[in-house]
């Protein structure tokens, strides 16, 4: 497995995004006993004439034998799977504030956006095709699933643009988006979520939109992106300090000691009924910590793509 660390070379920017989502696959691949790249399949489309230089394993050695001139096969591939990526862009996966010479993986929106290329980059290996939508108090960005060199770059051109602080701050609008995305997916796909989860409203309506995703028999994953040490275990010193909304921009100063228990028992149940949520659904719900490698991720995607059918 290769650590996200051993790649920091790599990313004093995110100029190398697709080549560092290369890099983790093919490290996450070497790990592996057992290589997940099976069951390709191939169908046969057309002959060209054989060019001096190019590979010789596609030459039609029988045709050769008929015609005395070389020829290779074109081989037209066929998608096995449909992957739809959904990111929330709001002001809160631009959490936490990345200090000078921090990693961009280190924030929610840079962990989901290097996550999503990771994911790309073994989509494309397996010839599956990957579309994506953006929203946050707005639906930002959508792309259909094609799965060409073009429709690939374009999508990671966006994922890189997203990197960038938004000059205004953007709510989170996820049960509108949800349902206008999942009105958007036509064949059945598999349908990847990345959100920190930061819904104000009814639950209700949240879960309902997720169930949503799961209509022409989608296979969901939600990807629930936390920065564990402050939003989860509130870890900060016993000193006063005043905690921003990002997207409401409400103020509270307090002492985190005072709240700590009551704020992360809170944290707790939500994540719990999300969880029960989620699997009563039938909907893959997987909490990431931002930061950490993408063993999770990845092996999350093959178990699920191997249950696919």
């Amino acid at each position: 497995m290769v650590k996200i660390e051993q790649q920091k070379e790599l990313i004093s920017g995110f100029k190398h995004l697709e080549l560092l989502a290369h890099q983790v696959v093919e490290g996450f691949i070497s790990g592996m006993h057992k290589s997940p790249f099976h069951g390709f399949s191939a169908e046969f489309a057309e002959h060209k004439v054989y060019n001096t230089g190019e590979s010789t394993k596609h030459i039609d050695w029988k045709l050769y034998a008929k015609t005395d001139r070389l020829y290779t096969k074109n081989f037209e591939e066929e998608t096995n799977l449909r992957c739809h990526l959904i990111v929330d862009n709001s002001s809160s996966m631009h959490y936490p504030k990345l200090k000078d010479g921090q990693p961009f993986f280190e924030s929610k929106i840079g962990f989901s956006v290097l996550a999503s290329a990771v994911l790309m980059n073994l989509l494309k290996k397996q010839r599956d095709a990957v579309g994506l939508s953006v929203y946050s108090d707005n639906y930002e960005y959508y792309a259909p699933e094609k799965g060409s060199d073009r429709h690939h770059r374009m999508i990671l051109d966006k994922l890189e643009n997203m990197l960038q602080k938004p000059t205004v701050t953007k709510t989170t609008d996820t049960v509108t988006f949800l349902h206008q995305i999942a009105e958007k997916i036509h064949r059945r796909s598999m349908i990847i979520l990345f959100t920190d989860m930061f819904q104000g409203g009814d639950d209700a309506a949240l879960f309902n939109a997720l169930q949503h995703l799961k209509h022409n028999k989608h296979r969901v994953v939600l990807f629930h992106v936390i920065d564990n040490k402050t939003e989860v275990q509130f870890q900060y010193d016993n000193a006063p300090r005043k905690f921003i909304d990002l997207e409401s921009g409400e103020e509270v100063t307090l002492f985190s000691n005072n709240i700590q228990e009551q704020y992360e028992s809170g944290v707790h149940e939500y994540f719990k009924k999300v969880s029960q949520t989620c699997a009563q659904n039938k909907i893959k719900y997987v909490p990431v910590n931002v930061g950490a490698d993408f063993e999770k991720i990845l092996t999350t995607y093959l178990i699920e793509k191997q249950s696919f059918r």
